[in-house]
Order: C-alpha cells, then sequence, then structure tokens
C-alpha cells in the first residue's frame, strides 16, 4: 500500500492561476492542471534560483521528494507549452505558511 503524501508547505497562492495560447478560444483547448504544490516548486527552483535542498526545506519534504515534484511541474509546463495547451493551477496537498514568503 502506498505511504500517505506529506502536506507540501507553499509560501503564498499563486496571483494568476490560467495561462493559455493567444488568439485559440479556450473552448478549443486541452487543459493542464499544475497543483500548487508543483508551482510553488518551479517558483522556488527555476523562479528563485533555489538549490533542491533550500527549497525542499522550505516546502518541509525531503530533497528527493522536491526533484519528483519539479520534475511533475517541468514535464507539464513543457508539454502545454509544445502542444499549446491550457495551463491552470489548483489543488494539490499543500498547507499556507505565509510567515515565510520567499521573496528576491
Amino acid at each position: 500500500m502506498p505511504r500517505k503524501k506529506c502536506v507540501r508547505i507553499v509560501a503564498n497562492e499563486p496571483g494568476t492561476v490560467y495561462y493559455k495560447p493567444i488568439g485559440i478560444p479556450c473552448r478549443m483547448l486541452t487543459e493542464i492542471v499544475i497543483h500548487v504544490d508543483e508551482y510553488e516548486a518551479i517558483r522556488l527552483a527555476d523562479h528563485h534560483d533555489l538549490y533542491h535542498e533550500e527549497a525542499a526545506e522550505r516546502m518541509q519534504v525531503s530533497r528527493a521528494t522536491f526533484g519528483r515534484i519539479l520534475s511533475v511541474a517541468r514535464s507539464k509546463i513543457a508539454d502545454a507549452m509544445v502542444n499549446g495547451k491550457a495551463i491552470k493551477i489548483e489543488g494539490g496537498n499543500f498547507t499556507l505558511n505565509e510567515d515565510r514568503p520567499c521573496h528576491k
């Protein structure tokens, strides 16, 4: 039986939760869902340039788990970009920790 997933710590929810290719109506697009914890991994690693160890500590997960979250998020974003899909950010197993926002 698989282990229960740990709750991931997220500094704050994303301000924008939907991205789509320009000029194509939403009804004609396939949607990719990125969970809020996957968004947080992208934000910490790619936007704030944190090492995986530090980013994992902020999310209170292991470095290996952080790497898996990041890999899944990057794969979804690549699929959306290459195949012209919309990206919706929602859901996931997370809790907000607004006491530790990450600013650069």
